[in-house]
């Protein structure tokens, strides 16, 4: 038997996840987590935890939302720290968190996990410790702000339900030109990078958008230019097929129904 210097996982597990495409359909959201319009799942976090780390490492979100990755890093037995902008999701990220410590009990006692409020940019300045491990999920540009989307039509009938992220200015969903947007995101993720441990992954979860008959190449672009900072190690696509069809284009031009996401994988060398 091999030293396993990455993971806990046994070879058939090893194997599973190097599958470069999985099928994942997130379960139902809480309600008293409805109001953030883009949650990713605690599930699929768990999983890319687990591979990336071993228990008792730390694990990062610098965009953290409502705690998924904070959550999913508690369930698998790690340390965990996220940095959130909107001070209305920081506090359900720690009210969520106090309730899964409680349900864990024992297993979670000794763990650390911590919700900042605070810019991403500015991470520096919050006295983190090494990191062993980043999973995050940026905004995917500015695409709440569309109006065209059905479900934004249906969150914006809700007035408890939140349409975007926030209005605040620091806000990258709220950069209406795509070069900045992808600039300062990178510019974020690179600063990571003396936090991060030799041999550190990190993983972004993100999507090529589409904006008024034209793709934009997110994740691609991203994957370039962060990969000047990191090496760009693989990605594995994330594939949902429990989603509704639409119609868009129908009779007249190709557009697609886009069901999947990129988990893109960098390594400080």
């Amino acid at each position: 038997m091999r030293e396993n210097r990455l993971n806990d996982l046994d070879p058939k597990r090893w194997l599973k996840f190097q599958k470069s495409w999985f099928v994942h359909n997130p379960p139902p959201r809480r309600v008293d987590v409805l109001v953030h319009p883009a949650k990713f799942p605690e599930t699929l976090a768990q999983e890319f935890i687990e591979f990336f780390t071993k228990k008792g490492q730390t694990v990062l979100d610098p965009m953290a939302g409502t705690g998924s990755a904070l959550i999913a890093a508690l369930r698998a037995g790690r340390h965990a720290y996220g940095i959130e902008l909107n001070p209305r999701y920081a506090e359900i990220a720690r009210r969520l968190l106090q309730e899964e410590r409680q349900a864990l009990g024992e297993a979670a006692a000794s763990l650390r996990a911590e919700v900042i409020t605070g810019d991403a940019a500015r991470l520096q300045e919050y006295g983190l410790p090494q990191i062993d491990y980043v999973i995050t999920s940026p905004p995917y540009w500015d695409m709440l702000h569309a109006r065209g989307a059905e479900t934004q039509r249906k969150r914006r009938a809700s007035p408890e339900l939140d349409v975007v992220y926030s209005d605040l200015p620091e806000d990258l969903g709220n950069i209406h030109d795509y070069e900045t947007f992808l600039a300062r995101l990178v510019e974020i993720y690179a600063a990571m990078k003396p936090l991060l441990r030799p041999g550190a992954y990190l993983t972004i979860i993100v999507k090529n958008v589409k904006k008024k008959g034209r793709m934009y190449p997110l994740a691609w672009d991203l994957g370039r230019e962060l990969g000047k900072v990191y090496v760009l190690k693989d990605e594995r696509i994330w594939c949902q097929d429990n989603q509704r069809l639409a119609p868009y284009g129908l009779y007249s031009a190709w557009v697609s129904n886009t069901f999947h996401h990129y988990c893109l994988q960098f390594r400080k060398e």
